[in-house]
């Protein structure tokens, strides 16, 4: 899968009330599945005083993204409410790899199925405008492991290229990289002759 898909830019938030119950909209963008449970956690976590905490996402999954996760929950809200239209505004924007979760703290006023459907809806529409949308292509995870007589050339190959990576000098230099799809076997390819097959890759 080495086309583009539409996220978000940035983690970001909305805030606003309506007749009394406070709505806030955290979006954030996610590689994974598990990224996009942790974070759906840690928002209920840090806003464990709410009265909901509504979650969706939609993240590709499979070795090559071929899978489409979709998740939502009401989250205790009246069946159909809450998760599924936050979930739908996702899908109508076509937003991939995001995950997003609507706290509300409720404001004592009953606002319907309608108002409530209104109200997470727009909790969601506000967070991604306000986290923005990118063009983004899909990225895998390479790691590489070298001694140091090598770790010289990988890092200038690693550099020339352009890629984000962490690198960590031990007893050998170990390079965790971040490489679109579409790039990941000519790296390795050029690890590979760079380090006359020395590197160990994963």
């Amino acid at each position: 899968m080495n086309r583009t898909y539409r996220t978000v830019s940035e983690p970001a938030t909305a805030e606003f009330v309506v007749q009394g119950s406070e709505f806030i909209g955290h979006v954030r963008p996610v590689e994974t599945v598990d990224a996009a449970e942790a974070f759906v956690d840690a928002v209920r976590e840090e806003y464990a005083d709410a009265t909901h905490n509504v979650p969706a996402y939609r993240v590709r999954d499979g070795p090559d993204g071929e899978f489409l996760r979709e998740y939502s929950s009401d989250d205790g809200e009246p069946s159909g409410s809450a998760g599924k239209p936050a979930l739908n505004v996702l899908s109508q924007q076509d937003l991939e790899n995001c995950a997003i979760v609507v706290t509300r703290y409720y404001g004592g006023t009953n606002l319907g199925v309608g108002g409530l459907v209104r109200a997470y809806s727009r909790a969601v529409k506000e967070g991604v405008e306000e986290a923005g949308i990118v063009e983004a292509r899909p990225h895998e995870r390479v790691s590489i492991t070298v001694e140091y007589d090598d770790s010289g050339t990988v890092r200038s190959i690693l550099e020339s290229e352009g890629y984000e990576f962490e690198a960590d000098y031990e007893t050998v230099v170990r390079f965790d990289v971040r490489v679109p799809l579409a790039d990941g076997e000519s790296l390795r390819d050029r690890i590979r002759s760079a380090t006359s097959g020395r590197a160990d890759l994963e």
